[in-house]
């Protein structure tokens, strides 16, 4: 787990991170990229976004 992780947030510029957020969320990197332009990088907020339970 990176400090993105750690701390909530969902960094696409980390590929490890965008491996773990898209495993975790179960979607697609554009899935996970669309969320993140709509409700920023918040995990919780994408997870919402998504219809996830974080």
């Amino acid at each position: 787990m990176t400090d993105n992780q750690d701390d909530g947030r969902v960094a696409l510029e980390c590929e490890a991170a965008v491996l773990y957020w898209t495993y975790r969320f179960g979607v697609t990197r554009d899935e996970l990229e669309e969320a993140v332009e709509m409700v920023g990088d918040d995990a919780d907020a994408v997870a919402a976004y998504l219809n996830i339970a974080r």
